[in-house]
């Protein structure tokens, strides 16, 4: 019951949140740009930020949340023990633990704000948003559906891109789009090195030591692995390459790049500091780059981890799962052998942004997997692994897919 439970409850809440996704961009905007007051309502601009608070109230928050609960119930199945059973609202009672993670909320914020005497009270404070800023701004170039024509939304489409009047599920497309993951995400090594060094506490400082060691090397072997993918699809733009994967599975980058889709997501996880890569918060070694922090400064470390491992898993799904393609969905309906089983345009990017949803939900839930499966290493481990095995074989792997793609191209297919 509780396994099921742990998929139910996502599967619920992306078929929601989906249709929303889809009808503010589809129906919403479009109504309020047909009246004179309302123009507006169709520039760039306002539709960046609408599609950025869509995303981050509607899905990252709800994701990193319950991703909170996820790892209690999960580790206590896990484990044989009860788990979460505590927290509970009037009437309808605990709800299996999942009030716990509103009590994680109004514990941050009612507890002590502690800031140590010798601290450097500024970048005390401004560790925590340099940790969390960066995850949420990464979050523009995840596509999270297909292009919206919202005057034919009642209609079958054919080919989204020859419509006149779209708008796409994306709140910004740009022609670097990976390079500007690792430009802006690779700011967040700041946050865990100014956390350690201004807290003025020698074990404080040793987190923050290998926490800037630790994502700084395994973002190399993160950037090998997704040039993998580049030198297949020919793009660095997530919604192209989604678009060159298709919906047919056996063009996604999971089978074209195996090795480098193992690569990325080995090399995710020790991004995200989580076990068996938590060497920088060894509560066994009383270790930790936030060990001096409280309150909400404390929460701010405690949900960008997760909302990292949700970022993670979406880059995961995009590059190497097809992104929010669905399996023989095309934009006119189902295409199974010779059948075609037409489909609204609305119904299919419902579809497709809720299988989104799901896959990245899915990766998250692996990564928790993980987390309760393997013991965590030593730090000259974690080093030796990344540097004399991840990195030789992501070089390796690029080599190949070079020497494929050159071939494949001199035979001219």
């Amino acid at each position: 019951m509780g396994l099921l439970l742990i998929f139910v409850v996502p599967v619920i809440l992306f078929s929601g949140l989906a249709v929303v996704l889809v009808s503010v961009p589809g129906y919403v905007l479009p109504w309020v740009a047909s009246h004179p007051w309302g123009t507006w309502a169709m520039d760039p601009w306002f539709q960046a930020l609408l599609k950025m608070v869509l995303l981050v109230l509607g899905v990252v928050m709800p994701i990193a949340s319950m991703l909170t609960w996820m790892e209690r119930k999960q580790s206590a199945m896990m484990q044989d023990r009860v788990g979460p059973n505590r927290a509970s609202l009037p009437i309808v009672g605990t709800l299996k633990g999942i009030p716990h993670f509103a009590a994680d909320a109004v514990k941050m914020i009612m507890k002590e704000d502690f800031v140590p005497a010798k601290a450097n009270k500024f970048l005390f404070t401004l560790a925590p948003l340099m940790a969390i800023v960066p995850v949420f701004v990464v979050f523009a170039i995840v596509p999270f559906g297909g292009d919206v024509c919202y005057d034919r939304l009642n209609q079958v489409v054919s080919d989204p891109s020859i419509c006149t009047n779209k708008i796409t599920l994306q709140v910004a497309r740009l022609d670097v789009g990976l390079l500007f993951y690792f430009a802006i995400a690779s700011l967040a090594v700041y946050g865990t090195t100014l956390a350690g060094w201004a807290s003025y506490n020698k074990w404080s400082l040793l987190g923050g030591l290998r926490a800037s060691s630790q994502m700084m090397s395994y973002e190399v072997t993160m950037g090998m692995a997704i040039l993998g993918a580049f030198l297949v699809y020919g793009t660095l733009e997530p919604a192209a390459i989604v678009e060159a994967q298709g919906p047919n599975p056996l063009h996604w980058g999971i089978v074209s790049q195996p090795l480098g889709a193992l690569l990325f997501f080995t090399s995710a996880m020790a991004e995200t500091k989580r076990t068996p890569f938590d060497t920088p918060e060894g509560e066994s070694e009383v270790i930790g780059y936030f060990l001096e922090y409280s309150g909400m400064r404390f929460g701010m470390f405690f949900l960008a981890e997760f909302i990292e491992i949700v970022f993670l898993s979406a880059i995961l799904a995009t590059v190497f799962f097809g992104g929010y393609q669905v399996p023989f969905l095309h934009a006119d309906g189902f295409h199974l052998g010779e059948h075609l089983f037409p489909m609204k345009h609305v119904l299919v990017l419902m579809l497709q942004t809720a299988c989104w949803g799901l896959k990245v939900i899915f990766f998250c839930w692996f990564q928790l997997l993980v987390r309760w499966t393997l013991p965590r290493i030593r730090p000259d481990q974690l080093m030796h692994l990344g540097w004399k095995r991840l990195l030789p074989l992501s070089i390796a792997n690029i080599l190949v897919t070079a020497g494929v793609v050159l071939a494949l191209m001199a035979g001219g297919k």
